[in-house]
């Protein structure tokens, strides 16, 4: 029975896999942490040393409180100031009191201080530069994200944490950046608990507006509880339910839309670990051709080719499930 029950699958697989790569892009096509047209010439004067283009983005993000895409913007725009710094210390330089370039030397300042080992200590170093982003930018929940982020390295007690979150909040009530903070620090992994991470994700998921980020954040406390320790005191249910509200949400937006590309990495990511083989595949069509380093940088050392591997692995898992002769009109669970 068992070479039956092997020989059946792999005739499915062959019979059905082809079929399902229809709407995925080529593996040539797919570009890891793909900017969007307005990041894009950004990066690219930033590559010629010109930091003019880099700053105008994210005082168009400040003045017009786009805080979702301003920390989307701070995050790869410090990561290439990381390779390639030229560009920032000539903007430092012509504009030491920006806002902006401020808030961008607060972040390299943590990234820098995390890479060490003396985290602690060099993190304790860059609070007055997170506070000067903070000054800086009164209106701005980004530079709390830091700060929430700042914490965690610290080992910062609740208390503290707790008044760090609220000047998050009284900002920006539903800004991702700085949730997905918070939520690490509650997590298991850090200071708090599977359960307490989950509560806190479910919460500001009830919470969030329609076609908010936000409401992705239980299938992030999902994915801290898929990797953290101790992994028994929280049901499967719960689980399902949070990669349900992710769906949601994502299908709030176009597919291959870059905004919410990495939720839609990180559903993903959580959908296979439940083993929902056909919701994963219809994410993975949603994604095209925008993969994030995030979550894959955080289980594998390639990320491009994690996520590449993985999608090849869901189209041969639903296939595999796929009878020979599917009638007209059958429907199919992607939950098991």
């Amino acid at each position: 029975m068992a070479l039956f029950r092997a020989v059946v699958r792999t005739a499915r697989m062959v019979r059905h896999a082809p079929r399902l790569g229809v709407g995925l892009p080529a593996d040539d096509a797919v570009l890891l942490d793909a900017p969007d047209d307005r990041l894009a010439p950004a990066l690219l004067a930033a590559g010629h040393g010109e930091f003019e283009p880099a700053a105008k983005l994210l005082a168009g993000t400040r003045e017009a409180a786009e805080w979702e895409n301003r920390d989307r913007y701070l995050l790869r725009l410090a990561t290439f100031a990381q390779a390639r710094g030229d560009w920032f210390e000539a903007w430092q330089s012509a504009a030491p009191h920006d806002p902006d370039a401020l808030l961008v030397k607060a972040e390299l300042a943590v990234r820098h201080a995390w890479e060490s080992p003396a985290r602690a200590e060099l993190l304790r170093e860059t609070a007055p530069l997170i506070n000067a982003a903070a000054e800086a930018g009164p209106r701005d929940p980004v530079p709390w994200r830091i700060a929430l982020d700042h914490a965690r390295g610290c080992g910062s007690s609740r208390t503290a944490f707790n008044a760090l979150w609220a000047e998050a909040v009284r900002r920006s009530p539903h800004h991702y950046g700085c949730h997905a903070a918070a939520l690490q620090y509650l997590s298991a992994s850090w200071y708090g608990s599977h359960r307490e991470c989950l509560d806190f994700a479910e919460r500001a998921a009830a919470d969030a507006l329609p076609g908010s980020l936000v409401r992705a954040l239980p299938a992030r406390g999902a994915f801290a509880y898929l990797l953290g320790p101790g992994r028994s005191s929280v049901p499967a249910g719960r689980l399902h339910a949070a990669a349900d509200c992710a769906i949601e949400l994502s299908t709030a937006y176009e597919a291959g839309d870059p905004y919410p590309a990495e939720v839609r990495n990180l559903l993903a990511y959580v959908l296979v670990r439940l083993e929902r083989w056909d919701d994963a595949l219809e994410q993975m069509r949603l994604i095209g051709p925008h993969a994030t380093s995030f979550p894959w940088d955080r289980v594998a050392d390639d990320p491009l080719g994690q996520f590449l591997e993985l999608r090849d692995g869901v189209r041969l898992e639903v296939a595999a499930a796929t009878p020979l002769r599917v009638r007209a009109g059958r429907t199919r669970s992607g939950r098991r």
